[in-house]
């Protein structure tokens, strides 16, 4: 009896486990504001894509823990960035046309991830130096619980 206890815990633990993370951000799901390629050197520079920020989805119960936020769980946007930076940087940014305080996650070609809050103000960036070429998944959050806010997703490779 004890035995089939601890089963029937074990399994419910690892439903809700598995729950929890299919809510979290997905680099493998499809995309809600599309993709774009960009080899390095591109023009013009920045390039910008209108979005909105925001989700129901909150960070803190992701794995890895990447900082407070809310995202959708599919990417915003998809950036395929190829080649060698002449400028040996890859910003994105995340500027909210709106009063609200955005987060940025991005899932890099090498699986890591970024966050940023606060970059500059209450818009986010992250800076990859000597970026690699790849698939870029970006999510444009809010830091408190909303949703579409609009906002602008700046790519550039200069300073920004």
């Amino acid at each position: 009896m004890l035995r089939r206890f601890f089963t029937l815990a074990a399994v419910v633990v690892g439903l809700l486990g598995a729950s929890q993370s299919m809510a979290c951000p997905n680099w493998n799901n499809p995309t809600v504001f599309g993709q774009h390629y960009l080899n390095a050197g591109f023009l013009p520079d920045p390039y910008v894509r209108n979005i909105t920020a925001g989700g129901r989805i909150s960070l803190a119960n992701c794995r890895p823990y990447l900082g407070p936020g809310w995202v959708v769980s599919r990417p915003d946007f998809r950036l395929q960035y190829y080649g060698q930076s002449p400028t040996g940087r890859l910003t994105i940014a995340l500027e909210a046309r709106s009063n609200v305080d955005t987060i940025l996650v991005v899932n890099a070609p090498d699986g890591s991830w970024h966050y940023n809050d606060d970059y500059r103000g209450l818009n986010s960036a992250i800076v990859f130096f000597n970026p690699m070429s790849g698939q870029y998944d970006i999510w444009a959050g809010s830091y408190y619980r909303s949703s579409n806010n609009p906002a602008q997703l700046i790519i550039t490779e200069y300073n920004y």
